[in-house]
């Protein structure tokens, strides 16, 4: 097993504080993920009020996690430097000002707009998360903030969904979508203020000019996203136009050029050692995969019961409920099972996951509900998807050092944002062309496929020594 220099790991967090320190962070992480999932459901009546287009509708859906995957490694790396407890509030305070932003946007342009801020205040605040459990937790409590963090990246996606559906029917004081936005303002508020007096203040590391942020690579690699997806989210409306195919290809030769760019760096965005780790490369690899079928799935499901389904928005979020139960009684248990079975635990629901996304396109495939079998399908996907999501990042995160937390952090933040990025943009794109409980059927099956392909990257994950 792979051990940790001591003197890389700092005092624990007193005992009384330590709870409330891992309510304030988590609380953080929770509210960035949640605003992945929550405009789900709000998605028709945004289109409806805004007068948005398809294009512009997914826009507003993946302008965020855009934004918030392409910053997340260099706000890592300003929390390295400038330390976690100042970057961790600073994003937060943006994240809250572009949320009321969001929720006050006059028109659909704006929201896009703001939808952006807001991605770069998670950027700013999420890393830290990690960096900070890493760094005040030591031995089991680790351990279980390490679960504890898992969980909430999951399940808060899943959490989105129901709160988006109770928020948009309750039309508080008329204001149809904008409470998906407007209720991060007072939780925001509430964790600056516990946040400021809990957080550790730490130590901010050396100042050695903007190398560290590594600005090529950084405007390299978000070229190279923003030509991929931006054409997968426009093309089908303008009838796949000739820009489209050669942003794509544009954008592949970007990666490429970013691969270059990072060989070539003196502070990379992704350290070697980083990704040399046991299992890192791999996982991150099934990470992607699995949130990719993920977010796509949360996005057409949605769309399709309030549209050709009839659900209202209320009645769109409680279909989640199954998969919501699931995952969190998943989240909390899986650490009974055997240490020695979780590498195989990991391939098994991952397997389940895709049954669940099977049983999805069974039950939605004759054009109505399918219930109960939509319940069932969706409480497998659930378990499946915690049997596997939780313990890849637990089992990884564990064995990196906390000098490495920041960008051991930012790495999985990515590739869990950028995963949704694209199944947004992909399986919401075919979703949308089709606009048809067939088309929905297809994309969901698509997903179990891509889904159980992600389970082989894990085989070659090798014991840490």
């Amino acid at each position: 097993m792979t051990t940790i220099s001591t003197s890389a790991t700092p005092p624990r967090t007193p005992a009384a504080r330590a709870p409330w320190l891992l309510a304030v962070l988590l609380a953080g992480q929770f509210m960035a993920i949640l605003d992945v999932s929550i405009v789900n459901v709000a998605a028709p009546v945004i289109r409806s009020d805004l007068g948005a287009s398809g294009s512009v509708l997914q826009m507003v859906v993946s302008g965020y996690t855009v934004a918030y995957a392409m910053l997340l490694i260099s706000g890592a790396r300003l929390g390295g430097r400038y330390g976690g407890r100042r970057l961790f509030l600073a994003g937060l305070l943006l994240f809250t000002a572009a949320s009321l932003a969001c929720g006050l946007a006059p028109s659909a342009g704006w929201l896009v707009a703001f939808r952006l801020l807001q991605g770069a205040g998670a950027a700013l605040m999420v890393p830290q998360v990690l960096s900070m459990i890493q760094t005040s937790f030591t031995g089991a409590a680790r351990a279980r903030a390490l679960s504890l963090y898992a969980a909430v990246i999951s399940g808060a996606a899943i959490a989105g969904q129901v709160l988006g559906g109770v928020l948009v029917s309750a039309d508080l004081l008329g204001g149809g979508w904008r409470p998906v936005f407007l209720v991060n303002v007072p939780l925001g508020l509430v964790l600056l203020a516990v946040g400021a007096r809990l957080l550790p203040s730490g130590h901010p590391g050396s100042r050695a000019g903007l190398r560290f942020l590594d600005l090529p690579g950084l405007v390299t690699l978000s070229a190279a996203v923003g030509l991929l997806v931006v054409p997968l989210v426009l093309g089908p409306e303008q009838g796949w136009p000739r820009w489209g195919w050669a942003a794509m290809a544009g954008g592949a030769l970007l990666l490429v050029a970013f691969a270059l760019v990072e060989r070539r760096a003196a502070a990379p965005l992704v350290p070697a050692r980083v990704l040399g780790a046991p299992g890192v490369l791999p996982s991150a690899l099934a990470v992607f995969g699995v949130m990719a079928t993920y977010g796509g799935f949360l996005f057409s499901l949605a769309l399709h019961l309030q549209g050709p389904l009839g659900d209202g928005p209320l009645e769109a979020g409680l279909t989640f409920l199954p998969a919501a139960g699931a995952f969190a009684a998943a989240s909390l248990t899986w650490r009974r099972v055997p240490e020695r079975l979780h590498r195989r635990m990991i391939v098994v629901s991952f397997a389940v996951a895709a049954l669940g996304y099977l049983g999805l396109a069974g039950a939605l495939g004759g054009g109505g509900h399918g219930q109960p079998l939509l319940a069932v399908a969706l409480a497998v996907t659930g378990l499946g998807l915690a049997g596997a999501f939780s313990p890849v990042l637990s089992l990884v995160l564990t064995h990196v050092a906390p000098a490495d937390a920041a960008e051991a952090s930012g790495l999985f933040v990515m590739v869990t944002q950028l995963g949704q990025v694209v199944g947004v943009a992909t399986f919401g794109t075919f979703y949308l062309a089709q606009g048809s409980a067939a088309g929905t059927g297809a994309a969901l099956a698509a997903a179990a496929l891509a889904t159980g392909a992600c389970a082989l990257p894990l085989l070659r994950v090798r014991r840490a020594r």
